[in-house]
């Protein structure tokens, strides 16, 4: 059994960032069984850290992730390398810019266990340009959750030719033991996987908007009442294998192959720009009414939270 599995002893993680993304790695780390050391330089990050967990541990509990788990096992840091000091696992959600990066990692090399994995949440930068932020990269791969991390099941996972071999294979091993799905990304692209998929239906989205198709509202709503539904479900691809009885995929593209290039040929290419996103917040104000954005984000997870649970987790 290694140090990324259940233990008697729980592993010991660090969290490097404090924020919403951080704060949701912590809950899940704790509800796992690990103990956390968190490092953020925000003068309340201990009182909303703490909040964050509170707010996040009875849904947790509810998708039977916290049997192990104590949110009190928590500790706080001034500077990183007391944080990642003795940590086998090293979550970085520090913001997205490179200088905060190699920063942070130059300051912590040195006080890493030789055997420490870290992991970095980076959403808009790619792995080769963090790397150099370590004399010795070979241990740092792309973790890049969902927002929220304590829910959404999803990691993607990436080394390249300057990581150890076994490293990916170790992050990935982690992530599974504390409840999460991992895909491997192969090829370095901005935005990995998950974000360029759904940069395309947004793009497509707000096309529609700003052609006066259907409102911001009734675009959300076809949504998720919608194609939204099946792909909490299925992946587009195995769904359209469905789409064509016995015949799948093969009759599917054959059947519909002239319907989607007429469609992709109409699809819009824009840029978002400040008139498109004063519409866009105008509109978004209009579907929420007076509902605060906590009370739409509470309600967000206690949906997810009742997929996951019917879903029994997930695959």
């Amino acid at each position: 059994m290694t140090d990324f599995e259940h233990t008697a002893v729980p592993a010991h993680t660090a969290v490097l960032g404090a924020g919403v993304i951080g704060a949701s790695w912590a809950a899940l780390f704790l509800a796992s069984g690990r103990s956390v050391a968190v490092y953020d330089l925000a003068p309340t990050v201990e009182t909303t850290v703490k909040a964050y967990i509170e707010k996040s541990w009875p849904v947790l509990t509810q998708l039977g992730l916290t049997d192990n788990g104590d949110p009190e096992n928590l500790s706080f840091h001034k500077n990183p390398q007391d944080a990642v000091t003795n940590a086998s696992f090293i979550q970085e959600s520090v913001p997205e810019n490179l200088e905060i990066k190699h920063a942070l990692y130059r300051d912590i090399e040195s006080s890493m266990r030789p055997d420490a994995v870290i992991a970095s949440s980076a959403s808009g930068l790619t792995l080769s340009e963090i790397q150099p932020g370590l004399s010795d990269p070979a241990r740092l791969v792309l973790g890049h959750p969902f927002n929220p991390p304590h829910l959404i099941p999803l990691v993607e996972v990436m080394g390249n030719d300057k990581t150890a071999d076994g490293i990916v294979e170790k992050a990935e091993s982690f992530y599974k033991s504390v409840g999460k799905v991992t895909i491997r990304v192969h090829k370095e692209v901005p935005g990995h996987v998950a974000n360029r998929l759904q940069a395309a239906v947004w793009r497509e989205a707000i096309h529609m908007i700003t052609n006066g198709v259907a409102s911001v509202e009734d675009i959300d709503k076809a949504m998720w009442a919608g194609p939204g539904l099946r792909w909490a479900a299925m992946g587009p691809t195995m769904l359209f294998h469905l789409g064509a009885g016995e015949g799948g995929l093969e009759e599917f593209c054959e059947r519909y192959t002239p319907s989607f290039n007429r469609w992709w040929d109409d699809l819009g290419e824009l840029h978002l720009n400040p008139e498109i996103a004063a519409q866009l917040v105008e509109g978004v104000k209009q579907e929420a009414g007076n509902v605060t954005t906590e009370a739409l984000g509470n309600q967000r997870d206690a949906m997810l939270a009742a997929i996951l649970a019917a879903t029994g987790s997930l695959r």
